[in-house]
């Protein structure tokens, strides 16, 4: 699409990423969304295109790319525009079994995005999560911020850095939550995969503490339809793993964007350890929860 052929653009103003939305409509009337990220972020973006033309392959739901090149102001990104609603605050109203059924289907397409193995150059998942997890230690006793029973988390962190020894790698969505979910025509639409890596799959699940605390039986199904509803305990011990150290460095990232988001965080951080009993559990409590309310 040219500039010429655009009728109107409407601004969005949503996410952390600091790029250019907007909807955009052609001269036909047909709806698109516009993404235009930086200069400098044009390496990035580049692999991302190319990893979103492998994952539409797989039949995933998804907001998919129409165009992309290069522009004046950077990188820019035309994708097809879903006619829906954002699935955070929809699922919510759902009854619980509905949550469920929804949070299956998220599992189950995470399983078709996790198909993609990761390259064979890429360093040893051990080395690297151990690495990043002496950071994010590190980064928080610096911070200043401390919230009730991080030295539960810290501890968890220290006694468990094998839990993830050997495990494998594979593309990654990056950001895999019901906030990057959309709801169209009643089916579930996956978007935002910018933040796509590569990594063990097990710890795309870090996310889903957003899904437990807005929608329990959905987090609950999503790890069901992933697991055809018989996770491993080894899966429950690296989550645990992975949320633990999570927590830690969110409460970093929050520090940049002010009081309001340092308290969700705080928040946040105080949920998880009442789901892990502070770290004695390794199965959190709002699995446990859902599972009883909808007799499953």
């Amino acid at each position: 699409m040219q500039s010429q052929d655009i009728a109107s653009a409407k601004p969005i103003n949503k996410g952390w990423s600091g790029d250019e939305k907007y909807c955009v409509t052609d001269k036909r009337g047909k709806k698109h969304f516009l993404r235009i990220s930086p200069p400098e972020k044009s390496g990035q973006c580049m692999a991302l295109f190319e990893m979103l033309k492998r994952v539409e392959k797989l039949d995933v739901p998804m907001c998919r790319l129409e165009q992309c090149g290069v522009c004046e102001r950077g990188v820019f990104a035309l994708y097809t525009w879903i006619d829906g609603y954002d699935a955070e605050g929809a699922v919510a109203l759902f009854p619980p079994e509905r949550q469920y059924a929804m949070g299956v289907k998220a599992g189950k397409i995470l399983t078709r995005i996790h198909s993609i193995p990761a390259p064979a150059s890429q360093e040893d998942w051990h080395s690297r999560f151990n690495r990043k997890t002496d950071n994010k230690i590190c980064r928080y006793r610096e911070c200043g911020i401390r919230f009730e029973g991080d030295d539960r988390v810290i501890e968890y962190l220290e006694r468990n850095r094998d839990v993830f020894k050997n495990r494998p790698q594979s593309f990654q969505h990056g950001d895999y939550h019901i906030g990057n979910m959309m709801i169209s025509g009643g089916e579930l639409i996956i978007i935002d995969f910018d933040r796509f890596d590569f990594g063990d799959p097990w710890e795309e699940f870090n996310r889903i503490v957003w899904c437990a605390q807005s929608a329990p039986p959905f987090a609950a199904g999503m790890v069901d339809g992933y697991f055809n509803k018989n996770p491993p305990i080894e899966f429950w011990k690296c989550l645990a793993f992975y949320i633990a150290s999570n927590t830690l460095s969110s409460v970093c990232w929050a520090m940049d964007y002010g009081q309001s988001e340092l308290e969700v965080m705080l928040r946040q951080s105080r949920d998880v350890i009442l789901w892990y009993n502070g770290f004695d559990a390794v199965i959190p409590s709002w699995y446990i929860s859902a599972h009883r309310s909808i007799n499953i």
